[in-house]
């Protein structure tokens, strides 16, 4: 979802990404100085943080940090724009924060590359990221060192105080605070969409819709009637989604899975649900309710903008009423699963500060995210700029945005209880997120993160053996008759390809962090 819903193709892309390298470890640690000159904020010596002179230095100045963001929004931002916002926010928080920032507004297509190279460089201080970021993704940024720790000067301040802690809880690596999530959506749950002239069209009743199983008659009508893509699955794994009930799929992907029932890894694909789940979907995928152009990756990307389709994947949010602007045309969802925070659903878009920062340097990238996350003039200065250049407001207070030189969205921005509301948005938005998170169930693998560097080779094999058996089963791209068959060849090939010794060491990782959460 950009904007107000993370769509599920970016999930899918950020739980299939293996271990990738990129942020070059010479960021150094958090403990490690900064070539840049720092200064300090004269005043009462009260950071809006509530940290006593957190950026400011004994020369009475401003503490100077370098910002740097992707725009997703706009091919690229208007440079003298940027900077013209950049001034004006340098304006307002001086005299509340002592911080001044250099504000970078980067392509995303361009973003993991330059900002992996102001890393390298000791360039950034503060700067966006997500779980699915690429090469400056959280789990590399770790892995690097490049990320600082923050754990030590976090707690105790508006920023802290700003997001539930359960959210924190979830962003954590090994116990440790290196993320600052964007308070939006912070858990997982996943719908079925469908388009609402299709259900008047048969006369549906979706109340009796609590698991896939129950669509085959739906499914069965619309293949009677000529539909291409009764369920479209979108070259989704389904399975890791509509099963997320039952097992927390973060520890990796459809292979393994904490069992909620017994809070420990174990390999699914030898679970009954795993194999029920295939037989199903082989089968529909017989009668022609998938097309095979799930299994052979054909199938188009904006099929499910058309009309030839019934029910899709849907990730829950708080405002559903998105799918209908997203696909255009008139939508609704079935609720298929419960919403979980999680180790992954905090961290789809988050900030990070670099580990060549100094504390001084670290403390005003919080002290700026604090009031960026509690103050509305600055957040909507940081999301739609300049009122009456980037965007107005109307006589409601909802945000008219006119895009052609800066734009951003809420998503990527900082905490939607700060960040005014875009015009056609329900009023009660900041409600109805709150709702939605205060309503989930906190997982209780949340928090902890597979280290795959002992089992690298062995898990790069297994996700190669996943690409050539396991997305094929699930995607129903064999008969049948062939399922019970190809999962035995599929569990073999994983097996050789080093699959045991990548289960048993995220089984001992995860006993020794539970032992340490205590």
């Amino acid at each position: 979802m950009k904007g107000k819903q993370i769509l599920s193709s970016v999930l899918a892309a950020a739980m299939a990404a293996g271990l990738m390298t990129g942020c070059s470890s010479t960021a150094g640690s958090s403990t490690q100085a900064s070539n840049k000159t720092n200064t300090e904020a004269s005043g009462d010596g009260q950071t809006a943080t509530g940290a006593s002179s957190d950026s400011q230095t004994d020369s009475g100045e401003l503490t100077e940090i370098t910002v740097d963001r992707a725009t997703f929004n706009l091919a690229s931002s208007d440079s003298a724009e940027v900077s013209k916002i950049q001034d004006a926010i340098n304006d307002y928080i001086a005299d509340k924060i002592h911080v001044k920032i250099t504000l970078n507004d980067i392509p995303s297509g361009e973003y993991g590359d330059k900002v992996n190279l102001s890393l390298t460089n000791n360039e950034v201080n503060l700067f966006w990221t997500a779980s699915w970021q690429g090469t400056v993704s959280t789990d590399n940024l770790v892995m690097q060192n490049a990320a600082y720790d923050i754990s030590d000067i976090l707690q105790g301040t508006d920023l802290y105080d700003s997001i539930p802690e359960e959210a924190w809880r979830a962003s954590q690596y090994n116990g440790k605070d290196y993320f600052i999530p964007i308070y939006k959506e912070s858990a997982e749950g996943y719908d079925l969409v469908y388009p609402t002239a299709k259900a008047e069209q048969y006369g549906w009743d979706l109340s009796t819709v609590k698991e896939l199983k129950d669509l085959e008659p739906m499914l069965a009508q619309m293949k009677a009637d000529g539909v291409k893509y009764p369920l479209l699955m979108q070259k989704m794994p389904f399975f890791s989604k509509y099963y997320i009930d039952k097992y927390d799929f973060t520890v990796g992907g459809t292979m393994m899975a904490v069992d909620r029932s017994t809070d420990e890894v174990i390999n699914t694909l030898q679970t009954d649900d795993y194999k029920d789940f295939l037989n199903l979907i082989a089968d529909w995928a017989e009668k022609g309710y998938i097309s095979d152009e799930e299994a052979t990756k054909t199938v188009p990307d904006t099929a499910i903008m058309g009309t030839d389709w019934g029910f899709a994947a849907w990730v829950d949010v708080p405002i559903n009423e998105a799918a209908t602007t997203t696909y255009g045309q008139d939508c609704d969802v079935i609720h298929m699963t419960k919403n979980w925070a999680n180790s992954t659903s905090t961290l789809g878009s988050c900030y990070a500060i670099s580990s060549s920062s100094t504390e001084e340097e670290a403390k005003a990238s919080l002290a700026f995210l604090g009031l960026l996350y509690t103050d509305s003039t600055l957040a909507d200065l940081y999301t739609y700029g300049i009122e009456g250049t980037d965007y107005d407001k109307d006589a409601d207070g909802f945000v008219n945005q006119k895009g052609d030189l800066y734009n951003h969205s809420a998503w990527e921005s900082g905490s939607v209880k700060s960040i005014s509301i875009v015009k056609g948005n329900p009023a009660d938005s900041v409600s109805l997120y709150e709702d939605f998170n205060n309503n989930s169930v906190e997982s209780s693998a949340s928090g902890f993160r597979p280290d795959y560097s002992s089992v690298e080779a062995q898990w790069s094999a297994c996700q190669s053996v996943y690409d050539q058996y396991g997305y094929t089963l699930e995607e129903g791209g064999y008969a049948p008759a062939d399922v019970e068959s190809a999962l035995a060849q599929y569990q073999s090939a994983l097996d050789e390809a080093g699959y045991q010794d990548v289960l048993k060491a995220i089984q001992t990782q995860y006993d020794s962090w539970k032992a340490a959460k205590g």
